[in-house]
């Protein structure tokens, strides 16, 4: 069954056709590690997760890398303000070191609460200076780099093909480009591939260079990193649709200036997670952290069922009422889970219904396969459920072979045996009284006190349960 994915450069939904038969290379540009990653970037990374594990489900070799920017991303995607650690070392007081592998390490530790499969290879920028200088070097080489001020900068003018994926008008960006930020540069569009001194004096970060001593713009990193792990020609590099206009757009330039040739065959981006109809951002301080979500007493996996539940390429608002009726969703999946399971057990085996499997399976890559419709194969999950003509062995196997490429955790998931302690009891007692007395400031009250503790208050016909968060 072909797969078909939409490309960001010709915006076209096409064919994959791998490079090398069989085989899949996919770059996907990771965190910046001077804060937090909040809930819009995991987004990212889930459609990231569900590309890797359809492209492994349809039976390809896929070798998946993704980079720490851990020096070079200025608090601009472009070459205004400072670097981004260097901002969370004062923030901090804290080596730029120290920062990186402490929000490093709790990117992580999301990644896996929200069951993310870990990329094949994980690459630090600072690991990478030699490769981005000699990268350099083969821009300059070949005539589209200059120096000023210390600085290397490459020069859009010598590119023709500048801005091709974002369809940018570049007479249009060059008559309102802000030349007066940095007057190194020939044209206001030109990005640094190597800054030095002259920029920042205070870089903590530094190294040796042909150039003087300093260290990388942002996007020569992702250029350098990428061609090193998966060569000069790659099938797929993905990112959030924030990269298009800038980064993305960056590393085309430079990436073919020094190679001579297109190196990715096709661009995927994500767009973006709304928070009351507004884009999620940390520069602008209204985000939130998959820590706010757990504190809400929700599984990580309901985010994770959220994402799902739209197209990567489609805006997604975030609200708790959203959440609350996906963990319904997710908790009634489990619940049915968990029945198919004792059904197996007390019917023994009975006769498959291999034409219906099949039907469900199809129906299942049709979806996926036809540029990641995570929407219509979750329906699909759901029609296996309900499907009366399906054993329940039957349903469990799909579900099960389903849930590889959804990620919801469902064949290992089993519902957590709660002890009431009297603590406990006296908490959903009171949450009890002030509910039938219409108290709902009391009810609330001890529902807080309960996730204090890292319970979770679920109302049902037969009165309310504690799971533990």
């Amino acid at each position: 069954m072909t797969i078909r994915l939409y490309n960001t450069l010709t915006r076209q939904i096409e064919e994959l056709k791998p490079i090398n038969p069989g085989k899949i290379g996919m770059y996907c540009c990771g965190p910046t590690v001077y804060n937090f990653q909040h809930i819009g970037n995991f987004k990212t990374f889930l459609f990231e997760d569900i590309l890797d594990r359809t492209l492994r489900y349809a039976g390809l070799e896929v070798k998946h890398v993704m980079n720490i920017t851990d020096v070079g991303h200025l608090t601009s995607d472009g070459d205004e303000g400072e670097d981004k650690m260097a901002v969370a070392m004062r923030r901090e007081k804290k080596k730029s070191e120290e920062i990186a592998d402490f929000y490093t390490e709790k990117f992580f530790n999301d990644w896996d609460k929200l069951n993310l499969r870990r990329p094949d290879i994980v690459c630090k920028a600072t690991k990478h200076i030699p490769e981005m200088i000699e990268l350099i070097k083969r821009i300059e080489a070949n005539g589209y780099a200059y120096q000023a001020g210390g600085n290397v900068y490459f020069d859009v003018e010598k590119f023709k093909d500048y801005g091709k994926m974002a369809r940018l008008d570049l007479e249009q960006l060059r008559a309102g480009a802000r030349v007066d930020v940095d007057e190194h540069k020939k044209n206001g569009l030109d990005f640094a591939l190597w800054f030095t001194k002259s920029k920042f004096e205070n870089q903590e970060l530094t190294w040796d260079s042909p150039w003087g001593h300093g260290y990388p713009g942002w996007h020569i990193e992702c250029s350098a990193m990428s061609m090193k792990y998966l060569g000069e020609e790659f099938d797929i590099h993905c990112g959030g649709i924030d990269h298009i206009p800038v980064h993305h757009t960056n590393e085309i330039a430079q990436s073919e200036a020094a190679t001579g040739h297109q190196c990715v065959r096709v661009w995927m981006h994500s767009e973006f997670l709304l928070l009351d109809k507004q884009k999620m951002s940390k520069s602008k301080g209204g985000f939130l952290v998959l820590n706010d979500i757990i504190e809400r007493g929700f599984d990580p996996l309901v985010y994770r069922m959220l994402v799902l539940s739209a197209n990567y390429r489609a805006q997604l608002n975030f609200s708790w009422e959203i959440m609350e009726n996906t963990a319904q969703s997710l908790a009634k999946l489990r619940k049915t889970v968990e029945k198919l399971k004792g059904d197996v057990k007390s019917q023994g085996n009975l006769q498959s219904n291999e034409e219906k499997v099949n039907t469900y399976r199809n129906s299942f890559k049709e979806a996926l396969f036809n540029d990641l419709n995570t929407p219509q194969a979750l329906a699909t999950t759901w029609g296996v459920i309900s499907d009366k003509e399906l054993s329940p062995q039957d349903k469990l196997d799909l579900i099960f072979e389903f849930d590889s490429v959804l990620g919801l955790n469902l064949e290992k998931w089993e519902e957590a045996k709660v002890e009431i302690t009297p603590e406990l009891q006296s908490l959903l007692d009171a949450r009890q009284t002030a509910r039938a007395n219409k108290d709902w400031g009391a009810a609330d009250a001890a529902r807080d006190q309960l996730l204090a503790l890292g319970y979770k208050v679920e109302d049902s016909a037969s009165g309310p349960k504690l799971k533990k968060i």
